[in-house]
């Protein structure tokens, strides 16, 4: 059903509700996406939230990645959606019949306006499937550690640069901080060296390229998936850093 957003020197618009609105409206932006489409963006006063008593203590460390999306500590896994990879042929398809024809002319404004909506379908997965793990992750767990990864710094890999930026980790991140505050959790960003080549079990650095997908300890014998072993180690860097949060706060 329709809605009236009445907007100051426009007027009242009719718009369709996502979701009712709960709490007291702060603040609207409005957003034109590159196709044309209009949105509405709420900021809303929740007012204080009960938060859930059982996630006290509950702590998780996640290792983000190319082969899967993340790695729990606990050892579940999250499918690495490739949302990109999906529909890069139709990109590329489009791309090429755009440029194909007459610059400035009515056809290739049409197919450059099917690019465009392939570009925002992409992002639009993208972001709905972040909110969807951010908003598990923040209803499960009380504190969150993810690696503090420098992305931009990682994309000048040109052979991987693509895969990182179909993933999209910063925006998973991004959501789950953005939840956190109102679903009484905690998001922690760690210090990313060594997670990967450290063993979890004794501390031995234990060297391994990306093409190794088995961590396997010579010192004390731990053999185990190489995410999971990052995951735990962010889990263990993340638990020290409430510590040292919790002791600073007391003094």
């Amino acid at each position: 059903d329709s809605e009236k957003l009445h907007l100051s020197k426009i007027g009242d618009i009719k718009i369709k509700l996502h979701r009712p609105i709960e709490g007291k409206i702060k603040t609207c932006t409005i957003r034109r996406m590159p196709t044309g489409k209009w949105f509405a963006c709420f900021s809303v006063d929740m007012g204080d939230i009960p938060y859930p008593p059982w996630k006290n203590g509950s702590i998780v460390g996640i290792d983000v990645g190319l082969v899967s999306f993340a790695t729990l500590s606990n050892g579940e896994k999250i499918d690495n959606p490739r949302f990109f990879r999906e529909d890069e042929k139709a990109l590329a398809k489009a791309q090429s019949k755009r440029d194909k024809l007459p610059k400035g002319s009515s056809p290739r404004r049409k197919a450059s306006h099917v690019v465009t909506r392939i570009h925002e379908r992409i992002v639009n997965r993208r972001s709905d499937f972040s909110n969807q793990v951010s908003r598990q992750l923040v209803n499960r767990f009380g504190v969150i550690a993810f690696e503090d990864l420098d992305i931009q710094n990682m994309l000048k890999n040109h052979h991987l640069a693509k895969s990182i930026s179909d993933v999209a980790w910063g925006m998973l991140v991004k959501a789950t901080e953005s939840k956190a505050a109102y679903a009484g959790s905690k998001v922690v960003l760690v210090d990313p060296k060594y997670t990967s080549q450290m063993c979890s079990r004794c501390g031995m650095i234990v060297k391994k390229d990306l093409s190794e997908r088995i961590h396997s300890c010579s010192e004390c014998g731990l053999t185990m998936d190489r995410d999971l072993n990052a995951a735990i180690n962010i889990l263990r860097l993340g638990m020290q850093s409430v510590r040292k949060s919790d002791r600073s706060s007391v003094l």
